[in-house]
């Protein structure tokens, strides 16, 4: 049986294959097949080059902060008064509608 030569690459490409599993949206597999390499050692050099590069994990947050409590109650303070006004708005003018149908007539 005879031993497959172990291939190495330079950082350099590396480093761009990361970039395009990063930037492209491709998973790393999709990226490792166009690339000629398995899917193993992609995804390695991810989990190594995106925790030097950030210095923190690969997956970016995608979840954003959640509001203050004060936040939430202003916010709901303002949608109550806007509700009030636009019923009142609503109101005035069915009451309209009722007199100019009327005269109409």
């Amino acid at each position: 049986m005879e031993r497959r030569q172990r291939r190495v690459f330079p950082e350099s490409f590396k480093r761009e294959a990361v970039d395009r599993v990063a930037s492209s949206g491709l998973s790393a597999g999709t990226v490792a097949v166009e690339l000629g390499l398995h899917e193993t050692v992609l995804r390695r050099w991810v989990s190594e080059f995106g925790q030097q590069a950030t210095g923190t994990s690969r997956r970016p947050t995608t979840q954003a902060a959640a509001p203050s409590p004060a936040d939430l109650a202003a916010e709901v303070a303002r949608l109550r008064r806007e509700n009030g006004q636009l019923r009142m708005e609503r109101d005035i003018l069915q009451k309209a509608a009722l007199i100019f149908g009327a005269a109409a007539r």
